[in-house]
């Protein structure tokens, strides 16, 4: 075989390749004063797609939701993160949703939902179609503990504060093996507390809850470009801010082109190479 033909049957291996892929979005911010609600986790998506020849396939990753200090408020949802090209489905993942301020807010609605802040305060949904995650915690208004919820995970419900119990922890996220071991991405953000026992964030980047000394009054941020949800802020804290998302693609080695733009992350997995990108950015297969 000359080496023209070569390059040109190794090039058409690039074209309508099978390939899987994981795109998560921002997490939520929490929300601000005593027993605020959790940030809700980025939206988690992940399955498989086929390229076509020639197509630009278009990461766009999404931001975490802003820091909130001022008393009562709610937090900030977090940016989608978008997946799209040529032949495959636009794959949307819906950043996480806010967690709610004290004073009986709601928390947002998202990917996955924010906690709601206490007194009476209801978890935010999770978007359910398709589906990205779970609801975020409700808020308590019971004595002796008036408490916030925590913020929903990928593959968990924020904690429900208990009059009992206190602020609810983050949701647990979901673990993916995309680029070889196994990480966990987009955990929900802890409620804040008004107690020295801070709510842990759930497994995924979830940023713990804020509490009264000797822990911190600030909310603990989510884990960058793992989508997790900011913890809530208490007393003269601030909250967490959420964590950015990403885009990931694998695809076999055999058929990578290394055409992209944005500057995404390259490594290998068995025969597989993937391509991560934590800003937007392009593939050309």
């Amino acid at each position: 075989m000359s080496g023209i033909m070569a390059m040109l049957v190794g090039r058409s291996k690039g074209f309508n390749g099978a390939i899987s892929y994981l795109v998560v979005a921002g997490g939520g911010s929490g929300g601000m004063t005593s027993n605020s609600g959790g940030g809700g986790a980025g939206g988690y998506l992940t399955s498989t797609a086929t390229l076509s020849s020639g197509a630009v396939y278009t990461a766009t990753v999404g931001l975490g939701g802003a820091s909130v200090s001022t008393p009562s408020a709610n937090g900030n949802a977090g940016s989608n993160s978008v997946l799209s090209g040529t032949g495959i489905t636009t794959v949307t993942a819906t950043g996480g949703g806010y967690g709610g301020g004290s004073g009986s807010r709601n928390g947002g609605s998202g990917g996955s939902g924010g906690g709601g802040g206490y007194t009476s305060g209801l978890g935010g949904a999770a978007t359910a179609s398709p589906t990205q995650g779970f609801r975020g915690g409700n808020g308590c208004g019971s004595a002796p503990s008036y408490s916030g919820g925590g913020g929903g995970g990928a593959s968990a419900i924020g904690g429900d504060a208990t009059g009992t119990v206190g602020s609810g922890a983050g949701g647990a996220g979901s673990a993916s093996s995309i680029t070889g071991p196994s990480v966990t991405y987009a955990g929900g953000g802890g409620a804040s507390n008004d107690t020295s026992t801070a709510q842990a964030g759930g497994a995924g980047g979830g940023g713990i809850g804020g509490s009264i000394p000797p822990s911190s009054y600030n909310g603990g941020a989510g884990g960058a470009n793992l989508g997790g949800g900011g913890g809530g802020g208490q007393s003269t804290g601030a909250s967490g801010t959420g964590g950015s998302g990403v885009v990931i693609l694998s695809v076999l080695t055999a058929s990578y082109t290394g055409t992209t733009t944005g500057s995404p992350t390259i490594t290998t997995s068995g025969a597989n190479t993937i391509i991560k990108f934590t800003g937007t950015g392009t593939y050309t297969a």
